[in-house]
């Protein structure tokens, strides 16, 4: 374990950096909207717009990368992500931070593509595992300290996103003075999202929905927590309870996962994430023999929704990859990351749109209506079909839903492989 982290300290500190930056933006979008007066519809539709980029970036970072090669294509995308940092508080418009929005979700996903190809040329296949989990660690403790940084100063002036560019700028220092060359990237093209449906039904309807969840809760969060009168400190540790929940529940989900039917457990993670959100909507109004403070059942709301979305994508993941032959597991990837990246460009907007009609609390209400959709059709589906045998379901591994089609598929082929070589032990 001490030589793998050796051979990519340097790709691990810059993702964190990188995260630090990232998550950073993602919550002074809240604050700073609410400072400049911006709408819940307004807002949510800035938020979309990152997951915009993002996808688009899945699509054409692989060809700038073939044209121009790794290290080009990493630098030039963190240059123009650490200037679209800056740029918010010199441009304080709806519109205008949409388009910056989409640019930087553009860069962001291209750098996942090159620093996960970089990550999957320094790993072996005995060490593969163990280091897509030390990768998705960094960036959610990434996520985690951003908001730790974000009580050093005020949303209201430039300090925090002139901070933020700078993390983001010192961020490409140790990956490109230390990393290997990397060999092309290869993204397979989507599958065809009739074909995957038809595969994995629920994988194809769940994804879709869980990133309208995530989304909205990366996204939306912030401005949640602004509209009820939260302070920056208090939102701030809002966001870090939505990732922190992730962090602790991956373990004792994805233990499940790997014993039982994941339909099942896909069935009750969706559900807890459900009452968790009704947990939060109470809070406007908390019984005082259960709550003598509110800030309370948000809390706990943003620790266990944020605690099973994060698991929920690793658990759609492995099922649909435990019902598609080995060879269309690059494309079933990609097309999960397209079909996750089509729901979180819509999630924000609807929350947004419900806010603005039924007050901020309707944020939970959407989220856990989408929880409990997720459920009922995994419910559902169990009806539908026989489940596998646990001997013939690929290992869980612990996935982040920031992850590129890279990672995704990377992740899945070793999941196969690692299940292959146990049943073959056992």
């Amino acid at each position: 374990m001490i030589r793998m982290l050796a051979s990519v300290w340097a790709l691990l500190l810059g993702i964190v950096l990188i995260m630090l930056g990232n998550g950073m933006h993602f919550t002074l979008m809240g604050l700073r909207g609410g400072i400049e007066g911006f709408s819940s519809t307004e807002l949510s539709i800035v938020t979309s717009g990152y997951f915009l980029g993002f996808l688009s970036g899945a699509r054409f970072t692989p060809v700038l990368i073939q044209r121009v090669g790794h290290v080009r294509v990493f630098a030039a995308l963190g240059s123009f992500m650490s200037a679209g940092l800056i740029a918010f508080t010199l441009l304080p418009e709806p519109w205008t931070w949409t388009v910056l929005r989409i640019i930087i979700g553009f860069c962001m996903s291209g750098i996942y593509v090159v620093a996960e190809s970089w990550l999957n040329n320094a790993s072996t296949n005995e060490n593969r595992g163990k280091m897509l989990s030390a990768y998705m660690l960094a960036q959610t403790l990434g996520i985690i300290g951003a908001q730790g940084l974000l009580t050093l100063g005020d949303a209201g002036n430039a300090a925090l996103f002139i901070g933020a560019s700078i993390l983001v700028s010192i961020s490409f220092a140790p990956i490109l003075l230390s990393v290997q060359p990397a060999p092309p990237v290869e993204v397979a093209k989507p599958g065809n999202l009739k074909e995957l449906f038809a595969a994995s039904p629920l994988g194809t309807i769940g994804i879709f929905l869980l990133g309208s969840i995530y989304a909205s809760q990366s996204g939306m969060g912030a401005v949640f927590g602004s509209e009820i009168g939260l302070s920056a400190n208090q939102i701030s540790l809002f966001v870090a309870m939505l990732f922190g929940g992730a962090l602790l529940m991956q373990i004792p989900i994805g233990w499940l996962s790997d014993r039982l039917d994941r339909r099942k457990v896909i069935c009750g993670t969706a559900f807890l994430g459900a009452v968790a959100c009704g947990l939060g909507w109470m809070a406007q109004s908390p019984p005082d023999w259960l709550f003598s403070d509110p800030l309370v059942p948000i809390m706990g709301a943003a620790f266990f929704a944020g605690g099973t979305t994060t698991p929920l994508y690793a658990l759609l993941l492995a099922y649909t990859n435990d019902n598609v032959p080995a060879e269309d597991m690059p494309a079933t990837s990609g097309g999960l990351v397209f079909t996750f990246g089509l729901g979180a460009i819509i999630g924000p907007i609807a929350i947004g749109f419900a806010m603005d009609a039924l007050g901020p609390f309707a944020f939970w209400i959407v989220l856990g209506g989408t929880f409990a959709a997720i459920a009922v059709y995994a419910f559902y589906r169990i009806s539908q079909r026989e489940a596998l045998p646990v001997s013939e379901t690929d290992t869980y591994l612990n996935l982040v839903p920031t992850a590129s089609a890279v990672a995704v598929s990377d992740a899945a082929v070793w999941a196969a492989e690692n299940a292959e070589a146990e049943e073959a032990a056992g």
